[in-house]
């Protein structure tokens, strides 16, 4: 069993947390021209025939270590980690640190600096999953339920009726369909009109489990 960083943006977060998400489609670099099967590591024509392509994600029974955005409390003389997707981080972000028993002196939330998911360490790792299984597959080909097991249900609310319309159309699909939605969310990460150029997108279905400190 081997381990792996993975990081995820807060609504991210938030979609593991609730269960909501156990899937991530990250793009395949570098791109191949044609896949000889469903499953990895697969073979690419790019430069060399022989070539093969590991999802840097691991393989089924490894595990992945979520880095995510936490709160620099450190700077002001207060124990961390603090988590910005936690009850203690919304805390924080909205009223600020006080005194306690560390005899800290108060600070404003505007003074509260964030940490970048990239520059979280593995000590400070809370989330834990383990790889379920890895396939390779064009990101458009992305089902209905496969949607939703990205965790869109954690961003809805970010796009409004009118642009999710416009990518119903584009996509042939119908407004409560959830490829639509999911399709924005790639977009609003990758680009416009990311979607469009359909990469080959590692399928990585993943399970949460219990991390060392009991998260």
């Amino acid at each position: 069993m081997k381990e792996h960083p993975i990081h995820f943006r807060s609504p991210m977060v938030r979609a593991i947390l609730a269960g909501h998400k156990t899937q991530e489609r990250p793009a395949v670099k570098p791109q191949p021209m044609w896949v000889a099967e469903p499953y990895v590591p697969f073979r690419t024509s790019d430069a060399d025939p022989k070539g093969i392509i590991a999802c840097p994600y691991g393989q089924r029974g490894d595990r992945l270590w979520v880095k995510e955005t936490t709160l620099k409390v450190e700077d002001h003389g207060y124990i961390g980690p603090v988590y910005a997707e936690s009850d203690d981080g919304r805390a924080c972000l909205s009223g600020g640190l006080a005194p306690s028993d560390d005899d800290c002196t108060d600070v404003e939330p505007w003074e509260i600096k964030r940490r970048p998911s990239i520059f979280m360490p593995r000590s400070m790792a809370r989330i834990l999953l383990e790889v379920v299984s890895v396939r390779v597959e064009r990101l458009n080909d992305i089902s209905e339920s496969d949607c939703w097991a990205e965790g869109i249900e954690e961003v809805m609310h970010q796009f409004d009726n009118e642009s999710q319309a416009r990518m119903a159309k584009r996509l042939g699909a119908c407004l409560e369909d959830a490829k639509p939605l999911y399709a924005q969310l790639w977009e609003s990460i990758n680009g416009a009109n990311s979607w469009d150029k359909n990469p080959w997108v590692w399928v990585v279905e993943f399970k949460r489990i219990k991390s060392p400190k009991g998260e």
